[in-house]
């Protein structure tokens, strides 16, 4: 079937050619009615408007990259959906880019495929590939450090204040043998979140050794497989409390030591960060730090049009969390 063309609109709707432009590129120069009657022929006729001659005219790709070496989880859902529909609420398309491969990443940049792109790389984009998106003045956010320069900028969140603060909780609770699930080794959460226990830990006289620290890899069925594997035989002594990376690792951790025959807060209790649904209504309810999640993928977007469009310099932003008292953390009892 031969393809239908902007000729054959004007010709069925018995108007110019470019009376047809106008009206669906949504001017004002053409009535509603005629607006309505030219859509309704395009449709019709199946026309798909040529849109390579646009974006090459205005120089834009009006797409924006999101590009990521993981998208599991439930953090990772909310960040994605928040991001897509802020660019297309700005009348963007977002391009999503999954690689462990930092290849992919740099031909994407290099060929220009968006005219933007935000980062969340939990094996870390390195100074190389920065380095590149300088020099081709790719627009920029990265959502996993805190940087700035000419086309680059961050958003991320305050998690060595968050992981400061949930030590300091759990001290001032009577815990000394705190334990702490890790997430992904280069993560910028988890390096701050270690970073802040190590600091509250430190300042209340706390001890905290490298065979304290157990890998959850920010997965729930990691941490469960992880605490299984480390106390079932009984060699490791169990901890007055745990903090996990994150909270679907938190909600493994509970699912563990509960097979495990250990009663989450009686016995030990588990803390997390990001408060994800789930948290509120889990046995026992998670507390947990609050993190904007929505509020980062819609403010990424937000700078990046900003780069875009103004060519503004770079900004670094760091989002505060929110502590959430819940039921699976609670007061040491001195029986062990």
């Amino acid at each position: 079937m031969k393809k239908a063309t902007i000729k054959d609109v004007a010709r069925e709707a018995g108007v110019s050619i470019s009376t047809v432009s106008n009206a669906l590129n949504n001017s004002p120069l053409v009535n509603e009615d005629t607006k309505n009657k030219i859509v309704a022929v395009a449709d019709q006729i199946s026309y798909v408007p040529n849109l390579n001659g646009k974006l090459l005219k205005a120089r834009k790709s009006m797409v924006i990259g999101f590009f990521s070496s993981s998208v599991s989880g439930h953090y990772f859902s909310t960040l994605v959906d928040s991001i897509y529909k802020e660019c297309r609420r700005r009348g963007y398309g977002l391009n999503i880019i999954i690689s462990r491969d930092k290849k992919v990443l740099l031909s994407n940049v290099i060929s220009k495929n968006c005219d933007g792109i935000i980062v969340f790389d939990k094996e870390r984009v390195g100074e190389h590939e920065i380095g590149l998106m300088q020099q081709h003045q790719i627009k920029t956010v990265f959502l996993d450090r805190v940087i700035s320069g000419q086309c680059l900028s961050s958003v991320a969140f305050d998690s060595f204040q968050s992981g400061y603060h949930m030590a300091k909780y759990l001290i001032n609770l009577g815990h000394r043998l705190i334990y702490f699930i890790e997430g992904e080794e280069y993560a910028y959460d988890n390096l701050e979140r270690i970073r802040g226990f190590k600091e509250a830990a430190e300042e209340n006289g706390i001890e905290v050794r490298d065979d304290y620290f157990f890998r959850g890899m920010f997965e729930e069925t990691y941490a469960y497989n992880e605490i299984i594997s480390k106390f079932r035989l009984g060699n490791v002594p169990i901890p007055d409390a745990i903090i996990a990376g994150n909270d679907d690792s938190a909600i493994g951790c509970i699912k563990a030591f509960n097979r495990l025959g250990y009663r989450v807060p009686e016995d030990i209790s588990v803390v997390g960060f990001d408060d994800i649904e789930i948290a509120r209504y889990f046995t026992p309810a998670l507390t947990t730090v609050r993190n904007p999640i929505a509020g980062q993928g819609v403010r990424a977007v937000e700078i990046l049009m900003d780069m875009i469009n103004n060519d503004s310099c770079g900004v670094s932003e760091q989002l505060s969390g929110e502590f959430i008292y819940r039921d699976s953390a609670k007061p040491k009892v001195n029986n062990r």
